[in-house]
Order: C-alpha cells, then structure tokens, then sequence
C-alpha cells in the first residue's frame, strides 16, 4: 500500500531528474576534473547516452539501480500496480539492450555505471573513476561497473 495519495506520488515521480542526477555529476566532475572532455545526452545516438567521448569513441551510461533494475537492494518493486511496475521496468531494461546494441553496431564502445556503487562510495569515487579511465584508454567495447 502507498504511503501517499495518487495526486502525490503523481507529483513526487514528476521530480524525479532523467538527465544530471546526483551520480551522473558524480562522474562527470570526476573525469572533468582528470582533464576528459565529453559531450552530453548526444540525442543523435541510440539512447542519448549520459556522457559521450567522441575521442574515445566511448560512451557511459550511468543507471539508476530502480529504473533500470540493476539487481541490488535498491532495485525494489512498489507494492501498488504491481503490473504497471512490472511492463514498465520490463519495457526500460529491453530499451537498455536495444540502445547498447544500436550504439555497438554502429561502432561505439559502452559502458555502464550503476548508481549503487556511486552511493556506496560516495566520498571516494577516485577507484571508480579509475576504472573508467582505464576503460577509456583500453579498447574493450563493453564494460559495466558495479
């Protein structure tokens, strides 16, 4: 059962950030800060990916463990529209395979970050970063932290 009326929950989804969340700054300050340059939400390509390094020809995505069910403790189902929930998570993570599949087919390299292990580490995410930028500089084609 919901904690709050419809016109609530309604209002508190509606706020809830799709573009500069607090782990996609996270990661952006971070490399920005280790003198990568990047482009964002690049509309052009499959999913319009968080951060794109044309140099690298490297995109990231960095995933909220919710939305895209990544699987954690913070990947919970609400308890009310158990059926809406369900199609709607169902419907995010096949878009996900599609994007990256589009992205890689076209000859992108990929990444994912998920937002749990930014939490988890919040005040020390220069490991995290590294991983990043080691990918950046390595040619694999896909990578996934967390």
């Amino acid at each position: 059962m919901d904690t709050v009326d419809v016109d609530t929950r309604s209002k508190i989804m509606s706020l809830v950030r799709q573009k500069a969340t607090g782990p996609e700054l996270i990661v952006r300050k971070a490399l920005h800060h280790r003198g990568f340059r990047y482009r964002l939400n690049v509309k052009s390509l499959p999913g319009s990916p968080d951060l794109v390094f044309p140099k690298y020809h490297a995109v990231i995505f960095v995933h909220g463990c919710f939305w895209h069910r990544h699987g954690c403790k913070a990947t919970t189902t609400p308890s009310t529209r158990q059926e809406f929930w369900e199609a709607k998570f169902k419907d995010n993570v096949s878009r996900d395979k599609r994007n990256i599949e589009g992205l890689r087919n076209i000859g992108w390299r990929v990444m994912v970050v998920w937002e749990c292990v930014l939490k988890r580490n919040k005040k020390t995410p220069d490991h995290i970063v590294g991983a990043v930028v080691k990918w950046l500089k390595s040619s694999e084609v896909f990578a996934e932290i967390g």
